[in-house]
């Protein structure tokens, strides 16, 4: 009887009786490592993407109070009213513009968020203009129904910041869409004001419209202000905002998400949600109403925490040969650059199998970016300063 292997053979197969779509779907490089990983003894993570804080005691017993209530029942499908008039209110309020629950639709996650708005969006023809390194959801989403992707590489050695001009210039006749992530996964970095007004703006006026993925607004180090792409433009005609709780309250595993559009765009984007999840998990989205209503001290304290983390995380990648860093401004993720040509995923995987410290390989968010690591400091302190003890002496012995 033949070995299969679960995490592979899947996605890999040319069976007929998959849909042909499935195959634009990468094997996720990340579940490669964290399963190599759960084999071994004595792994240091800086790979995973979650926050290892609890979630603030007020937000967990609304979830609890909601279960005792009976609340366990669907929701409309847009969402729980209540929580659509609180993000309604918080952005409102957040960005100084008029907001209405219309323009929001509550999903499973902003991962749910971003499959109906790329997948609802993506046809054979468009074009998606996608920086990279990007989150690796997109460009498979996009694929998926036949749309092409056209990337925009950035760099660590200019903090993977991206030139608006460039972006402009990459708008042909056939783009429809031009995906962002700030502050970006993997890299951390956050897109100043003027990269996207000037994005979102020429975008309008080409009636090209903007999909932007926000789910770490709220992880902005150094009293930074965070330019939205809701107080950057003039209307929701062309933008598309995700956003969720997951990273900005710790509730990844509650799994609410939103999305925020024009009024007819949320409509459309209703019915494709009814036959997904058809509705989000109604004791936490209550959760997510006593989210917003409550205290913040939670947010405070998380970012002088992250800020912390970060500030040692440059330094020690400082200090590691053959690593090139930035300080990042958002996020948990440095994503530093190994020499040109090197492979990281091969490094990724030696580097796992001979010291324990599990990073994600570059070339997981995109083809411009093979020769870099990705690194969470969504992990203790002391846990970032065990995995360098290994990781330093490791590289000094790496004939690059």
């Amino acid at each position: 009887m033949s070995s299969i292997n679960l995490d592979t053979d899947f996605y890999e197969t040319e069976d007929p009786i998959w849909n042909p779509a499935l195959l634009t779907i990468p094997v996720p490089g990340i579940r490669r490592m964290v399963n190599l990983a759960s084999t071994m003894e004595d792994v240091i993570h800086l790979s995973i993407g979650q926050p290892d804080l609890k979630p603030p005691e007020h937000v967990v017993e609304a979830a609890v109070n909601a279960l005792h209530a009976g609340q366990t029942g669907y929701t409309m499908d847009a969402g729980l009213p209540e929580l659509l008039e609180a993000l309604a209110e918080y952005y409102g309020e957040r960005y100084n513009r008029t907001l209405v629950p219309e323009n929001i639709m509550i999903t499973t996650g902003a991962t749910e968020a971003l499959y109906l708005a790329l997948t609802a969006t993506s046809a054979p023809g468009r074009e998606f203009i996608v920086p990279e390194p990007s989150f690796m959801l997109y460009a498979p989403l996009i694929r998926m129904n036949g749309g092409v992707v056209k990337s925009i590489p950035t760099h660590a050695e200019n903090q993977h910041q991206l030139d608006p001009q460039e972006v402009i210039d990459a708008i042909g006749p056939n783009t429809y869409a031009i995906v962002l992530n700030s502050p970006s996964n993997p890299t951390g970095t956050i897109y100043p004001r003027d990269t996207v007004e000037a994005i979102v703006q020429e975008a309008a006026y080409r009636g090209v419209y903007v999909i932007s993925d926000e789910v770490y607004d709220h992880l902005v180090y150094d009293g930074k202000e965070y330019p939205s792409v809701l107080s950057c433009c003039s209307d929701l005609d062309h933008v598309m905002v995700i956003s969720s709780f997951s990273k900005t309250f710790s509730m990844a595993g509650m799994r609410i998400g939103w999305l925020m559009a024009s009024q007819g765009a949320i409509k459309k984007l209703r019915r494709y949600h009814m036959f997904t999840t058809t509705v989000a998990n109604t004791p936490c989205q209550w959760a997510g109403v006593a989210a917003l209503r409550g205290e913040r001290t939670f947010i405070d304290n998380m970012l002088v925490e992250y800020q912390r983390r970060r500030d040692r995380l440059v330094d020690l990648v400082k200090a590691t040969p053959h690593l090139t860093g930035y300080r990042p401004d958002g996020a948990f993720y440095l994503f530093p650059s190994l020499p040109e040509g090197v492979n990281g995923g091969n490094v990724a995987l030696k580097l796992l199998r001979e010291t324990g410290v599990c990073t994600v390989a570059g070339e997981t968010f995109g083809d411009s970016c093979s020769n870099a690591l990705r690194i969470s400091y969504s992990t203790s302190l002391d846990q970032i300063e065990a995995a360098f003890e290994r990781i330093i002496p490791w590289m000094e012995k790496q004939d690059w």
